[in-house]
């Protein structure tokens, strides 16, 4: 099994009388111990037990007892009785409180305007909220750009600049909803947005992706792209943007930029924002592609995902999340029919008395393919600021969809289990990104992938009953191995995991084993499902998503279907039997 790499000192030495130059600063060195086990706890990527400190830090038994207690008396960390892990304390949030309360946001941000101004040959700017509009505060004009007008000091619409939607996806939802109660929606151009929903919908789908992007909104003939500074709580205190002519500053380049403007936006805020807004800082990939991968489907997709054999057909059933469609791709000519959506949608499955089931941002929901409607069938409590992401049935036909937070924030995802008589229940909370799943061929075992904490989690499983139990970790990757997304199940039992970040399709024996890789010429692979008439064709979904400019001319096959023939057959997949 693969295993997290924490880039910690792993001396397991219990001698007291044992000197460590990390503590040796003369006088400070009980000071640097606590803080030290503070930066442990706070950079691991899971929740660290008292075993886990002792190897990582390599202190003995008794010191690290004194140090932990002594946080915990000042409120610097916690610990879960229930779970015996450490987490960070009440205290430093109230700490943080004070620090935003000083930050100096003008000042902070200047730097990355300047930077962003040369690096893209635009106009940049940063703006905060003031009521119902949007105050520039600070501008850099581009010398050889469009002079814009409306400079320092100028206001915009908050719902139809791209800076202002940056905004106001990040505001606490009860500020967001008396605004749309509140605020009349001004046609300034014909691309306005004027309907309330349909602008929380943007919204929604801004928090998803990390950025807004303005084509013509506010001014005819300037287009913008924006990404919100974020603070300790995830919410927007300002916001960066790129604005500039239209005709230099197409769809694609804004979605490209929007890359850029979230790593200054996360610069200035000193990575505060990185929990909410998780980018790869660097994407390379460490082997050249297999020859073998062949580019099924062409396609520029945000996030692609949630593929599914349509067998019948010969076609492939797929999603675009954050561009929301559901397409069907022929195998054979990889001519594509799209249906664009009014919501963020996970994943889409065949139903056996005919039609579709997807997993939208709302809940379950059936769905007609040619006219794209829907009609609502369950939906949990509470779903306001999550989406539903990856879906799959089991052999008696029920679905099972993960959920995660808009934003991506850790331990809001639950698993749920939409029975065929219409029943929904929450499974199992606490979920970081609920992501692939799928079952054994003899559906006594269940694999779960939660991307955020980049892990494999593998569970008995009872068919008869639809429960799960003995839930344990089946494989545990380390940064450079790049996140578990979706996965798909062989004929024999392996299981084929596409690696986000990670260039690769990774395939595990029953026992976590690491059997083979497939390098990928993408980085941001997504899901991948068996198909063709023997079931021996691996097709893999990809993403475009938060890749700069300079990533997607590497890897421009980011965005399509691929596709790998294989030696093993997948494993049968179900419908929904409701």
């Amino acid at each position: 099994m693969a295993e997290n790499n924490l880039d910690m000192d792993r001396s397991e030495s219990d001698d007291p009388g044992e000197s460590d130059k990390r503590f040796a600063i003369p006088g400070a060195q009980a000071l640097s111990k606590g803080l030290y086990l503070l930066g442990l706890i706070a950079e691991a990527p899971h929740p660290l037990r008292f075993g886990d400190l002792i190897r990582y830090s390599g202190m003995p038994k008794s010191t690290l007892h004194r140090m932990l207690q002594t946080l915990l008396d000042f409120r610097l960390i916690r610990l879960d009785e229930n779970a015996q892990t450490y987490h960070l304390g009440l205290r430093l949030f109230e700490m943080a409180h004070k620090v935003w309360s000083e930050f100096d946001l003008r000042s902070a941000a200047e730097p990355e305007l300047l930077r962003l101004r040369e690096a893209v040959q635009e106009t940049t700017r940063l703006g905060v909220l003031d009521g119902d509009d949007v105050l520039v505060i600070d501008q850099r004009d581009h010398i050889q750009g469009m002079r814009m007008a409306n400079g320092v000091g100028s206001r915009l619409s908050a719902g139809a600049s791209a800076i202002g939607k940056a905004l106001l996806a990040y505001r606490p939802p009860e500020e967001l909803q008396r605004f749309l109660a509140s605020s009349t929606l001004k046609a300034l151009t014909p691309n306005s947005i004027l309907n309330p929903i349909e602008l929380q919908r943007e919204l929604d789908l801004i928090k998803a992706r990390g950025y807004a992007v303005s084509v013509e909104e506010s001014n005819l003939g300037v287009s913008a792209v924006a990404a919100p500074i974020l603070d300790h709580r995830g919410q927007s205190i300002g916001a960066v943007c790129i604005v500039g002519p239209s005709f230099r500053l197409p769809s694609d380049r804004l979605h490209a930029l929007g890359r850029d403007v979230i790593e200054a936006a996360r610069r200035i805020s000193g990575n505060v924002g990185e929990t909410f807004m998780s980018i790869s800082s660097a994407v390379s990939p460490s082997h050249a592609a297999d020859r073998e991968v062949d580019c099924a489907i062409p396609h520029s997709a945000f996030l692609g995902e949630a593929p599914y054999w349509l067998g019948n057909g010969q076609s492939l059933l797929w999603v675009d999340i954050l561009a929301p469609a559901v397409h069907v791709s022929s195998a054979v000519t990889g001519d594509t029919r799209t249906t664009p959506l009014g919501e963020l949608i996970g994943a889409v499955v065949p139903r056996r008395r005919g039609g579709y089931v997807a997993a939208t941002q709302s809940g379950f929901r059936s769905l007609d393919l040619r006219s794209g409607e829907m009609a609502p069938l369950a939906s949990p409590p509470g779903m306001s600021g999550h989406r539903f992401n990856d879906a799959k049935c089991d052999a008696a036909g029920r679905m099972w969809a993960g959920t995660l937070a808009l934003d991506a924030s850790p331990e809001r995802g639950s698993l749920y289990r939409f029975g065929v008589d219409g029943s929904l229940r929450e499974m199992e909370s606490g979920f970081d990104i609920c992501n692939g799943m799928g079952w054994s061929p003899d559906s006594k075992r269940f694999y779960l992938a939660d991307s955020g904490r980049r892990t494999i989690y593998a569970y008995d499983f009872d068919l008869a009953s639809g429960e799960l139990s003995n839930r344990s970790v089946f494989v545990h990757f380390g940064p450079s191995d790049g996140m578990p997304d979706g996965l798909a199940i062989d004929a024999q039992g392996h299981l084929w995991c596409a690696m986000w970040d990670g260039w690769a399709i990774r395939r595990y024996a029953p026992d976590g084993t690491l059997e083979r890789t497939i390098d990928l010429p993408v980085p941001r692979p997504t899901s991948c499902a068996f198909g063709g008439d023997d079931l021996k064709t691996l097709y893999i979904t990809t993403a475009r998503i938060r890749l700069s400019a300079t990533q997607l001319a590497a890897a421009p096959l980011s965005g399509s279907v691929l596709s790998v023939r294989v030696d093993v057959a997948g494993a049968p997949v179900g419908e929904y039997g409701g």
